[in-house]
């Protein structure tokens, strides 16, 4: 059962997220200058909000599709058993793909996605995560491009939820969970 005993302190501003999703798609459409048309691949759910934000801002052709995969559920740690919820539509097969996270934590469902991924021969594919906490890395992934490194704090807003709540904050806030009763 999710807990509601919690309060949310701002960490990353509204401002500061649509300032660093601008330079991110420049650089990415830089970087795939010479792709006919992008597969942007979203990882649902929570990189819903970033994944609109963000190819409204890329200046190529891009295709937009989504995988859903969850190692979660309602929980604030991360189950390490990676499922498959919603494949994608399209073939990616020789095509130019980007990879479109919420959040890199321990890397167990990146890491998973990406081998999933890579098995069915894109020409390339590459990440982009909005957040990347590296001292909870546990499989060894990278991002080609991150919006912002935080440490390790629970966060929610900007599509990235808790127990299916918080999603609509325009902000990335930390949770702060109410110290439980004496006794």
């Amino acid at each position: 059962m999710a807990r509601s005993d919690y309060t949310i302190e701002q960490m990353i501003s509204a401002k500061a997220i649509a300032a660093r999703v601008e330079a991110l798609a420049r650089e990415i459409s830089a970087h795939f200058a010479d792709s006919d048309k992008l597969v942007v691949v979203g990882l649902l759910r929570g990189s819903f909000v970033f994944i609109a934000d963000l190819v409204r801002e890329i200046t190529l052709p891009v295709e937009v599709d989504f995988l859903e995969a969850s190692s979660y559920g309602d929980a604030t740690e991360s189950s390490r058993e990676v499922r498959i919820l919603k494949d994608l539509r399209g073939e990616i097969a020789g095509r130019d793909v980007l990879v479109v996270e919420d959040i890199v934590d321990t890397g167990f469902t990146l890491h998973h996605v990406l081998t999933l991924l890579r098995a069915r021969g894109p020409r390339r594919l590459e990440v982009c995560a909005l957040l990347d906490k590296p001292s909870r890395r546990e499989a060894e992934v990278r991002a080609t491009w991150t919006g912002f490194v935080i440490p390790d704090e629970f966060v929610v807003g900007y599509g990235i939820d808790f127990a299916q709540r918080n999603r609509n904050l325009p902000f990335i806030g930390k949770v702060r969970f109410a110290d439980p009763a004496p006794g």
